[in-house]
């Protein structure tokens, strides 16, 4: 982005609810399902059928709201959101308007810029409503036609809407993994991207640094990873930018993203409030939510991910960003808890570094979460006393990691014991490994007396290689410095 322009960025996301029925009718929301095999007649919109508020939807709304500090609105109005599209039965979309369910709340999250120090940021939410999904239109298999699936008409959703304060990709693909990772949190998403449960649309224009008047948007719609939303905005600023500044002017329009020519592509000119006709729906009362109802889901609810930040930073001693990278989703902050209880309070910060380096790392080369772990919580805690008490050196631990992993063992004592791993301290047996590797490499000896440090590393490196990585690494260290004056 060049420092004469700034980028204005604000999200909306729509959010699919956990419910086993739509949101206005009883069909299932199961997926993978025969092209039109959960519609039922409320989602075909056939005459004279009426919609039924799922109440499952309405406490997922609460949750989020009171996730986010939002204002939990008593009284809400669903609205007909009118245009006509071959997936939308009725010739209107049930959605909130001027009333919606979840009004206000900020997120707050984690930066890491491309060039800079990360660094924390908040952005005001306007407003969360639920609404009913539309159905899909399939082109793929057919030849000059388009088939029509209306499975998911009626899917319930939740559209979260922020405000344009979001000033690069970065932060925006941030704000949405947090979204992300709340909504899962919450247990009100499955958060599945590839099966359409998450989806965002961007709201991307572009400025001269410095001013506050916004420019023209464009939204671009559909984009279901956090990468296409990265590189969707990105390519969109840059053709704003180079529109401008070749005498153009930004058309306000909907486009959509094509991955695989990294750019954006018109889709239809974009829609204001007022052509989609809102009006209150009259087959449905207004959605009142009484006091009591809303602290009801209040204490049910988890510890949420800002609170237990804070109390792994106090009860841990953990950095903000140690504490935010293992609250990534409840599940790995559990597993780091399993860890800690079963290590010395001295040994906490190792918990934390075991689990965000090796057990993040095996998860993400396997591509799969820490639900699927292999290696218990209790052997990771195994693993780091073993080290602590002096028994394996840390390298070997990591050894022993990657065979528990691998399945060849059923403990990570047992795996010591089995592959007779346990750490050469005996400084005697030692010492005379280390007289023996400074007789047999003279050179490195001369080359570390005339200053040269890297000389006394590979010295290290031999000793620890004739103990097959066995000795104490402390100990190798100490004796060659005695021995080399």
């Amino acid at each position: 982005m060049p420092m004469s322009w700034e980028i204005v960025i604000g999200l909306e996301t729509h959010v699919q609810l956990r419910t086993a029925s739509k949101i206005f009718s009883g069909a299932s929301t199961a997926f993978g399902a025969a092209p039109n095999t959960q519609a039922s007649v409320i989602d075909l919109a056939l005459p004279g059928t009426l919609p039924v508020l799922n109440r499952g939807a309405v406490e997922c709304a609460i949750r989020f709201g009171i996730a986010v500090d939002a204002a939990i609105a008593p009284r809400s109005i669903f609205a007909r959101k009118n245009y006509f599209y071959p997936d939308l039965p009725k010739g209107y979309q049930i959605s909130q308007y001027e009333l919606p369910v979840v009004q206000g709340g900020t997120l707050q999250f984690p930066v890491t810029p491309r060039t800079g120090e990360p660094y924390w940021k908040t952005v005001q939410l306007t407003r969360a409503h639920l609404e009913e999904d539309a159905g899909k239109s399939l082109h793929e298999d057919y030849h000059g036609m388009s088939g029509i699936d209306l499975n998911r008409a009626g899917t319930p959703l939740l559209e979260i809407v922020t405000e344009p304060q979001m000033r690069s990709s970065a932060e925006a693909v941030a704000y949405a993994r947090t979204l992300h990772a709340l909504v899962v949190w919450l247990g009100v998403c499955d958060g599945n991207m590839q099966e359409g449960s998450f989806r965002c649309d961007a709201n991307v224009s572009v400025r001269p640094a410095g001013s506050e008047v916004f420019g023209t948007r464009v939204e671009i719609k559909n984009l279901n990873s956090f990468r296409f939303l990265q590189q969707a905005i990105d390519h969109e600023a840059r053709r704003q930018i180079e529109l401008i500044e070749d005498g153009g002017t930004v058309v306000q329009e909907t486009r959509l993203y094509d991955p695989d020519r990294d750019e954006t592509r018109a889709m239809r000119s974009k829609e204001d409030a007022m052509d989609y006709r809102y009006f209150p729906d009259p087959d449905l009362l207004p959605l009142e939510i009484a006091a009591d109802w809303v602290e009801t889901v209040r204490a049910q609810l988890p510890e949420l991910p800002g609170a237990m930040r804070e109390r792994f930073v106090l009860q841990y001693g953990l950095s903000a960003q140690d504490a935010a990278a293992l609250t990534a989703s409840r599940e790995l902050a559990a597993y780091f808890e399993q860890v800690a209880a079963a290590v010395a309070d001295a040994d906490r910060k190792a918990a934390a570094n075991w689990v965000m380096g090796e057990v993040c790392a095996a998860l993400n080369a396997a591509e799969i979460g820490i639900d699927r772990c292999p290696v218990p919580a209790t052997e990771v805690a195994a693993l780091i006393a073993r080290v602590a008490d002096g028994t394996v050196n840390l390298k070997t631990a990591k050894d022993v990691f990657a065979l528990l992993w691998a399945g060849e063992g059923v403990s990570a004592d047992a795996v010591i014991e089995a592959k007779g791993l346990k750490q050469i301290s005996d400084s005697g047996a030692i010492e005379a490994i280390v007289d023996a590797v400074l007789a047999a490499n003279p050179v490195a000896v001369d080359e570390y007396r005339a200053g040269r440090q890297k000389a006394f590393q590979a010295l290290v490196g031999q000793a620890m290689k004739a103990t097959r990585g066995k000795a104490n690494p402390q100990q190798v260290n100490e004796i060659l410095r005695r021995k080399l004056g």
